[in-house]
């Protein structure tokens, strides 16, 4: 039975190995336990993280990291990042972990969830499915330097 809960620090491990085994295998990355310690603890640590795994026999198979913010008029959720291992996607692990992660912000206040994706096939429809739009007038900037 696929459970969803809070993440903790005892997790880090697991969590960080499912990083780099996405990326480094699937995406071709090249993360080690140092870079994706540095990604991941900020965002757990942080004084208002909500972060979520999902876990069959306490062996993590998926995770989410995001906190939430206050704005002037709007109380949201920025969710930073959702990975499912490799050998448990497509089978409706990552929607049923952004349907638990909705309702548990939505039930804490939070008006809105808000994330930045890659804008390819893979993730439009994912997050289409799931109703996420993409937004209008706020666009990422960045700079290299």
């Amino acid at each position: 039975m696929i459970k969803y809960r809070k993440m903790n620090k005892k997790d880090l491990d697991q969590v960080i190995d499912i990083y780099m085994a996405y990326y480094n295998q699937v995406e071709g990355r090249a993360w080690t336990y140092e870079t994706t310690y540095k990604r991941i603890n900020p965002i757990l640590t942080r004084q208002d993280a909500f972060c979520m795994v999902c876990e069959k026999d306490q062996n993590i198979l998926g995770f989410a990291l995001g906190y939430y913010e206050q704005y002037d008029d709007l109380f949201a959720y920025t969710l930073d990042e959702i990975v499912i291992s490799k050998d448990h996607q497509r089978k409706g692990l990552g929607t049923d972990l952004m349907f638990e992660i909705e309702s548990h912000v939505k039930d804490k206040g939070a008006a809105m969830v808000q994330l930045h994706a890659v804008d390819d096939e893979m993730h439009k429809k994912f997050y289409g499915k799931l109703d996420y739009k993409n937004t209008q007038g706020f666009i990422s900037k960045a700079k290299w330097l």
